[in-house]
């Protein structure tokens, strides 16, 4: 899932600026999966933004709202009527959900509430871990499981860096070391063998490094009737 988390207050307070009618906006899937932008956080933002408004002795209206996704128009559309009542929108949302609304009501001003972080899942309550790039050119099935890519400081595609000591990456003790952990999977599977064979340089036009990427799937695109 796409993990997130909420900006400083102070930011949010110089974001929101001199607005009189502000929504904090949530979303429903990723961001609430890992506490950042559900309507929990919703509604705590903008408790903490009306009372330091009150504080101020600004008068201010804040409310807060969350919908299903904000990266689908589908789910945006219903609530356009809604968020035409706001001087600011604050999105709870990742990236991609800020640049949707933007993208699909331009005279709306929606800005950050989150600072969009990775793709990753929960090692336990409360902890999140980094575990894909959207490199567009996956070699899971090379390392049964485990991303190089990822996981390694310096995405090596061939075996650990000479820095690499008990496991451990030379960054810190704390990060285990991705090709030994690659290897150790490898070695339970009596799969060590494949190591052997030398992967060629990593094709990186097909990450960001190639631009802004867009995928089209004709099967399942609707008929313009052009």
């Amino acid at each position: 899932m796409i993990v997130g988390e909420r900006k400083p207050f102070e930011q949010i307070e110089e974001i929101v600026d001199s607005n009189s009618k502000i929504l904090v906006l949530g979303c429903g899937t990723c961001v609430t999966v890992c506490l950042a932008g559900g309507q929990k956080e919703a509604e705590e933002l903008a408790a903490s933004l009306r009372i330091k408004c009150k504080k101020d002795n600004k008068q201010a209206e804040v409310d807060a709202l969350t919908i299903e996704r904000q990266c689908e128009y589908e789910f945006v559309d219903q609530v356009k009527s809604r968020l035409d009542e706001y001087e600011i929108i604050i999105s709870l949302a990742c990236g991609v959900g800020v640049q949707t609304i933007t993208e699909r009501y331009p005279s709306l001003l929606v800005m950050p509430g989150l600072n969009t972080k990775f793709m990753g899942y929960p090692l336990e309550q409360g902890v999140w871990s980094e575990r894909c790039l959207g490199c567009g050119d996956c070699v899971l099935h090379l390392t049964r499981g485990i991303c190089p890519v990822t996981r390694c400081a310096k995405s090596i595609l061939n075996g650990p860096c000479g820095g690499s000591a008990e496991g451990k990456c030379e960054l810190s003790p704390e990060i285990d070391c991705a090709w030994h952990l690659i290897h150790e999977r490898l070695s339970n599977l009596g799969r060590l063998k494949e190591l052997e064979t030398i992967q060629p340089p990593k094709d990186w036009s097909s990450s960001h490094h190639g631009g802004p990427r867009t995928i089209v799937r004709e099967d399942v695109r609707l008929d313009s009737g052009e």
